[in-house]
């Protein structure tokens, strides 16, 4: 299998699963607990919290707060602080492009009387961050604007909106999961709250965290005995936390060699496809994007059906987020690009890693030129003057 679709899974790294073994057999006890068993589950979740919080460069007086994976994280988020500051607000800035575990949230509360904002994007798929400032009124209590989109992996503008909130009375939150440990992610970019997750940066699956600036008044979305802070009640997941501060460690230290490593293979990718196949376009800016991501619109096929003949040669890639994929609407994503239906049905997504090499990225390349040619020969959509071409070189 030649995988490329880091964005929707990544495999757990060694050191992750070396770091968990030992609190499934050996240091069972609740953290909470206050007897000897409990000690080392105690310890290594505090461990495990410096080393995340460490990753994005929190503060002493920061919070950081475990979940169970980014969605709780971004419940958390907005939920708690939208119900918090109700009495002085009810409005909420966002953008068009916002990942469905943001969106799904907004529209929840958007039935309990909240109004939201949703800021379009730039053809590029980066929002102006003037726009946003405008869209920010007296009533409104809340900002969340993606670090980085996970399908066309644009880089938004988040410390020049971080310029117009407040921690106090109009926080930023922003959902950092498509970024973390692909870019630079640190709290001194502004952000007030940050939503981060364990499965995309090689940790276990089920496991994520919120940081929480000092300052920001948050209430729970879960009640019950009061742990993280009073503000995600559970015993914790101490097996996958611990595996979640590992990776958090890993991610650090291989930062800038992981992303030097996948933007040399993203820029073959991109200048590979474009130059073996006509009328390919690259979906969100090529400068400002994470260097894991390409996103490719071909004119004339849908991205379903070249993700289907891929699957004969072994390649696992994708449409777009795995978190609507059972979904036959066009991406929200692509769609606020301006793309119409038949655009937005035509794009493929390939996510590299830190274990995708040079040769895997040439037989993508290789492949693809044939398989779009045949899709192009069968669609009605293709032009005559092309369908003759291809059928004279066939």
């Amino acid at each position: 299998m030649l995988y490329f679709d880091y964005g929707a899974g990544m495999p757990l790294a060694r050191e992750a699963f070396e770091a968990m073994e030992p609190f499934f057999f050996e240091h069972y006890g609740n953290p909470s607990s206050t007897h000897e068993c409990g000690t080392p589950a105690h310890e290594a979740l505090d461990r495990a919290r410096g080393q995340v919080a460490s990753l994005v460069g929190a503060g002493e007086k920061d919070r950081l707060i475990f979940t169970s994976g980014a969605t709780e994280a971004n419940n958390l988020a907005l939920k708690g602080v939208a119900r918090r500051a109700r009495k002085r607000g009810t409005h909420i800035v966002t953008t068009a492009i916002e990942h469905w575990a943001v969106n799904t949230p907004l529209k929840a509360l958007e039935t309990e009387g909240f109004t939201v904002t949703r800021v379009p994007v730039e053809p590029s798929g980066i929002v102006d961050a003037g726009a946003v400032r405008d869209a920010i009124t007296d009533e409104t209590v809340l900002v969340s604007v993606m670090y980085a989109n996970n399908e066309i992996g644009t880089l938004q503008p988040i410390s020049e909106i971080a310029a117009y909130t407040n921690p106090k009375t109009c926080p930023l939150h922003t959902d950092a999961t498509a970024a973390i440990g692909r870019v630079p992610v640190d709290a001194s970019c502004g952000a007030d709250l940050i939503t981060l997750s364990s499965n995309d940066i090689y940790g276990p699956k089920g496991v994520g965290a919120l940081y929480v600036r000092e300052g920001v008044r948050i209430e729970p979305v879960m009640h019950g005995g009061g742990q993280e802070y009073g503000l995600r009640s559970g015993t914790e997941n101490v097996p996958g936390i611990v595996g979640f501060g590992a990776a958090a460690e890993l991610a650090a230290r291989r930062l800038h060699e992981d992303m030097a490593h996948m933007r040399a293979l993203q820029e073959r990718l991109i200048d590979g496809i474009t130059a073996a196949i006509p009328a390919v376009h690259l979906n969100g800016d090529r400068e400002r994007r994470l260097p894991n991501n390409i996103n490719l619109r071909f004119d004339y096929v849908e991205g379903e059906s070249i993700l289907l003949s891929l699957r004969v040669y072994d390649v696992a890639a994708s449409t777009g987020s795995a978190c609507s994929s059972k979904t036959l609407a066009p991406s929200h994503v692509l769609s606020a690009l301006g793309q119409n239906n038949e655009e937005a049905h035509g794009s493929l997504q390939i996510n590299i890693g830190r274990h995708t090499t040079a040769a895997e990225v040439d037989i993508l390349v290789k492949k693809l030129p044939a398989i779009v040619r045949r899709l192009r020969l069968l669609s009605p959509l293709t032009p005559r003057d092309m369908q003759k071409e291809l059928e004279e070189s066939s």
